[in-house]
């Protein structure tokens, strides 16, 4: 008798009793889920890199006008390609105090729709572009950021309401280690 022995890719918190695993992603005929948070998991890609550092998280402020940091700051160096994390419309691009800005309203988000804002960017993009997740939409500028060193803040907003940009991003793109492969028993060999 042949057994035999195939490996699986999991995630690291993956258990055999666990539930079984979301489908690859929403089709154009299924909404996409939208979690407690109210942000659906929609990002296709980081807005720079693969796996960038985050130099400083997203940090809510206690009030509408109080302190806190309305992004994430994405390690970057000048130059780098600034992509879109997901599918929408570019609805602004050009700049604010001095710093290039391109915003992009996220397709099939809700009402009002996410918005998405990536800075200091030299725009390669114009307001009303339609924009596929991955396309390019500028490169950082070398100037221009509150980063002690270049870098790309990146915004998330629905309205007048700033949320945790991550939360666009799948579980997927945001894990630090490998997936560890495991041994599935039982499996017919075939011929």
């Amino acid at each position: 008798m042949l057994l035999g022995l195939a490996l699986t890719a999991l995630p690291p918190a993956a258990r055999a009793d666990g539930p079984p695993p979301a489908p690859a992603g929403p089709t154009a005929s299924t909404p996409t889920p939208t979690p407690a948070g109210g942000v659906p998991a929609v990002g296709h890609a980081w807005p720079v890199g693969v796996r960038p550092a985050v130099l400083r998280g997203w940090a809510p402020p206690a009030t509408p006008y109080g302190r806190g940091h309305r992004g994430v700051d994405l390690a970057a160096p000048a130059g780098a390609e600034v992509r879109a994390v997901a599918a929408g419309r570019v609805s602004f691009s050009g700049r604010v105090a001095g710093r290039g800005v391109v915003s992009v309203e996220l397709s099939g988000t809700g009402d009002p729709p996410l918005r998405t804002t990536y800075e200091p960017v030299t725009a390669s993009v114009a307001q009303g572009d339609a924009v596929e997740p991955g396309e390019v939409v500028g490169a950082v500028e070398p100037t221009g950021s509150h980063c002690t060193a270049p870098c790309v803040h990146w915004g998330l907003r629905r309205g007048d309401v700033y949320l945790d940009p991550l939360t666009l991003l799948p579980p997927r793109l945001l894990r630090r280690t490998p997936p560890r492969l495991l041994p599935v028993l039982s499996v017919p060999l075939p011929g």
